[in-house]
């Protein structure tokens, strides 16, 4: 069985940096699509496939954001479902991104849910502040059914400095450790491509720590967030990368909203909004690739 993190090398090796977010809240689809749709689930859903069937080509995966269908009750929760069993049915790659972290019992069950069956994703991300013993039961179960694992290291919103840069006694900042608890789990745990099985996730808004970063966590893969909404470009984010991969770059809004930038949007479809997303991914993936070959 190949490991997820492999899988993940290969297609960014073959398709470029990009992990699109379908971070996808009703009104992100276009007015005429959700009116004619039984229920906002329902058009999210629809929103949803149109931009996999047009965009999987141009990204290395996709990101699900959970609370985003958790808004929408049962039903927000069966289009979760569907979106990603629609994504792996295209033969790309999804992270289910939960952000869970809990005492070791609830993390397997929590492992389970969203390794296998209705939730079944790739990736999750994980909260790693509960301690090691909230993620070891993922590593586990991602072990044995070839999955894999962002864990929260350093983030891209502004209250990261709350918590994550507080400096410790051995003079370094918590996320320090956080990346060398998880290189010391990728170095027991790797995949041929000498990655961990459990990679982080790396805010590309910090460029000045980039290079530390990338050099300190060599052997761990990277979800980078932080693109294009948030304020990172393209060079920020080339810096998290290695050799021209070890990393996926995440950007939500500034794709699946692009239709929106649009002459007349009140007209769109889903078909046009697909396409302003398509479009959007591939300038992000060669702004992204011009950055690493200069």
């Amino acid at each position: 069985m190949t490991p997820a993190v492999d899988l993940l090398y290969e297609a960014v090796a073959e398709k470029g940096h990009v992990c699109i977010g379908l971070d996808t809240a009703a009104d992100y689809v276009p007015s005429r699509e959700r009116r004619r749709a039984a229920n906002d689930a329902e058009a999210v859903l629809a929103f949803n496939k149109a931009l996999i069937d047009t965009s999987a080509e141009a990204a290395a995966c996709f990101k699900v954001q959970i609370a985003c269908y958790e808004e929408m009750g049962v039903a927000g929760l069966r289009a979760y479902s569907e979106t990603l069993k629609y994504i792996r049915s295209k033969g790309c790659l999804v992270i289910a991104d939960i952000k869970r972290g809990d005492i070791a019992d609830t993390a397997q069950r929590y492992a389970k849910a969203h390794y296998s069956g209705d939730f079944e994703a790739d990736f999750v991300t994980l909260n790693p502040y509960m301690g090691m013993d909230s993620i070891e039961p993922w590593l586990k179960e991602a072990k044995s059914r070839g999955k894999g694992a962002f864990v929260i290291m350093r983030t891209s919103n502004p209250g990261m400095k709350d918590f994550e840069y507080l400096d410790l006694a051995n003079g370094k900042r918590l996320y320090h450790t956080v990346g060398e608890k998880i290189s010391d789990l990728a170095g027991e745990h790797k995949g041929e491509n000498g990655y961990g099985l459990f990679g982080i996730v790396v805010g590309c808004t910090q460029r000045e720590e980039a290079s530390f970063i990338r050099k300190t966590c060599g052997n761990l893969f990277f979800l980078v967030p932080g693109y294009g909404a948030q304020g990172g470009a393209a060079g920020d984010a080339a810096l998290l990368l290695k050799d021209g991969n070890g990393g996926v770059v995440n950007a939500s809004r500034s794709i699946i909203t692009s239709w929106q930038k649009e002459e007349n949007p009140d007209n769109a479809d889903n078909a046009f909004a697909a396409s302003c997303a398509y479009k959007a991914a591939v300038k992000m993936r060669d702004e992204i690739l011009s950055e690493i070959n200069n």
